[in-house]
C-alpha cells in the first residue's frame, strides 16, 4: 500500500470516528431536571390542626323568674355587673289566679330540686376546695425541688398550670353554689308571688355571678313568659377553647396533650393544654355535603391571662393539638415520597443518576416525615418526582440551571 492510499485510509477512519462521536453525542438523552431535598437530622413536630372558637367556661342565662311584664334592659354587652348586687332586670308580675293544688305541688317540688341542687354543688364545691388545696400544696413542693435542683422546670411549670386551672375550678364551683343558691330563691318566689299576686309589686333579677353581660337577649318592655331568656353573663376571664375534631383524629388525643393556639389576632402563637376530650360525638354536614362525626376537644390556656386579655368569648382561633413529637430524628421531605405497592420509596440521587430506594417511614406531618431505615443522613432525593424520573435515568439539579444562565 503506497502512502497516498494509507493517507486516505487515516483520513476516512478518522472521519468516520468523528461522525460517530457526534451522532452519540447528538443522541444522548439529555438528564431529567428535577428538584432535591436533603436527608437531615433535626426536630420533628406531628400535630393535628382545625379550626376552634373561645367560649367563656360558665355562662349563666338570667330568665324571667316570674310571668309579666319585663321593664326595658339598659345593660349592654361588656357591661360589669357584680353578684347579687347589680340589677339585670325589673319584672312587673301579673295578675294570675290563686295558685291550684297541682300548681302548688309543682312548685313546691321545683323548691325541693333547686335545693337538691343547692346541696349538689355546695359537695362540689368542697372537692374542688380540696383539689385546689392539694394541687397549691403539690406546686409549692415542686417549686422547692426545682429550686433544689430535684425538679426539671417543665414539671414545675406542670404543677403550676394544674394549680391554677384547679383554682378556676373551685371559682366555677362556688359560683355555681351561688348560682344555685339563687335558683332555690327563685323557686321560692313562685310560690310567695302566687300567694301575694295582688300586692303589685315588683321582682327585680340579680346578677348571679360577678362579670360581664355577655348577650342581651331582651331589650326592649315586653310581656314575658316566666323562665324566658332575658341575658346572657359570665366571666370573660374564665376563657377555653373549643373546637370540633373529627373522630378519627380525636381518638387520638388525650387530656394533658400540648397545644398550639395560633391565628388568634395577636402577636406569638399562645400555648394551651387539652382537659377533656369528650366521650360523645355528634354529625356535621361538611362545606361539601359530606356527612361526618365530630368530637368536641375543649383546650385551657396554658399562659397568663394577660397573652390573652384581649380574646373574648366565641372568637375564632387556630389550634393545633401536639400529638407526637421528638428532638431528634432521621427526617425527609413527604414531597419526595410516593407509593410503590405497599411500601414508601423514594429516588435517591447517586451521581448523576436517581436510584429507586425503598424507605420505612414512621411519623410524619404535612412537609415532613421520620425515616427508619433505608436513607442515611446527608443523602439527596428527588423532590416531587416526576413521571420521566424512572431508577437509573440522569438527572440533574434545577437549581444548577437556574445558576448557570445567571
Amino acid at each position: 500500500m503506497n502512502s497516498a492510499s494509507k493517507k486516505r485510509l487515516w483520513f476516512w477512519g478518522i472521519t468516520i470516528l468523528l461522525i460517530a462521536a457526534a451522532l452519540a453525542v447528538g443522541l444522548r438523552q439529555p438528564p431529567v431536571m428535577v428538584d432535591v431535598s436533603a436527608v437531615v437530622r433535626g426536630p420533628l413536630r406531628v400535630t393535628l390542626d382545625h379550626e376552634g372558637q373561645t367560649r367563656v367556661r360558665e355562662r349563666f342565662v338570667v330568665s324571667a323568674p316570674v310571668a309579666g311584664r319585663v321593664l326595658r334592659i339598659g345593660h349592654q354587652a361588656g357591661d360589669a355587673v357584680t353578684a347579687g348586687e347589680t340589677i339585670l332586670a325589673t319584672v312587673l308580675p301579673g295578675s294570675p289566679a290563686l295558685l291550684d293544688a297541682r300548681t302548688r305541688a309543682e312548685a313546691e317540688a321545683q323548691v325541693q330540686v333547686a335545693s337538691a341542687n343547692l346541696v349538689r354543688a355546695r359537695a362540689q364545691r368542697d372537692e374542688a376546695r380540696a383539689a385546689s388545696e392539694h394541687a397549691q400544696a403539690e406546686a409549692a413542693r415542686t417549686r422547692g425541688l426545682a429550686a433544689g435542683g430535684l425538679a426539671t422546670a417543665q414539671q414545675r411549670e406542670a404543677t403550676d398550670a394544674d394549680a391554677r386551672v384547679l383554682a378556676r375550678a373551685l371559682e366555677a364551683a362556688e359560683a355555681a353554689v351561688d348560682a344555685a343558691a339563687r335558683d332555690v330563691d327563685r323557686a321560692r318566689a313562685v310560690l310567695l308571688d302566687g300567694r301575694v299576686s295582688a300586692s303589685g309589686r315588683t321582682v327585680t333579677v340579680r346578677a348571679p355571678v360577678t362579670g360581664v353581660v355577655l348577650r342581651r337577649i331582651r331589650e326592649s318592655e315586653a310581656v314575658v313568659a316566666q323562665g324566658e331568656p332575658l341575658l346572657e353573663v359570665g366571666d370573660p376571664a374564665d376563657l377555653e377553647v373549643v373546637a370540633d375534631f373529627l373522630s378519627t383524629d380525636a381518638v387520638r388525643m388525650k387530656p394533658g396533650m400540648p397545644v398550639v393556639i395560633d391565628r388568634w389576632g395577636g402577636g406569638a402563637p399562645l400555648n394551651g393544654r387539652v382537659t377533656r376530650v369528650e366521650p360523645s360525638g355528634f354529625m356535621k354536614i361538611s362545606a361539601l355535603g359530606v356527612e361526618e362525626q365530630r368530637v368536641w376537644v375543649v383546650i385551657a390556656f396554658a399562659v397568663p391571662r394577660d397573652a390573652w386579655a384581649s380574646l373574648g368569648d366565641a372568637y375564632r382561633v387556630d389550634v393545633r393539638v401536639i400529638v407526637w413529637e421528638q428532638a431528634d430524628v432521621l427526617k425527609v421531605a413527604t414531597s419526595s415520597l410516593f407509593r410503590r405497592g405497599d411500601d414508601w420509596a423514594v429516588f435517591a440521587i447517586e451521581g448523576e443518576r436517581a436510584r429507586l430506594r425503598t424507605v420505612s417511614i414512621g411519623q410524619r406531618n404535612d412537609t415532613e416525615a421520620e425515616v427508619l431505615a433505608g436513607l442515611a443522613a446527608g443523602a439527596r432525593v428527588v423532590a416531587y418526582p416526576s413521571d420521566q424520573v424512572k431508577d437509573g435515568v440522569r438527572v440533574e439539579e434545577r437549581q444548577k440551571e437556574a445558576a448557570s444562565s445567571q
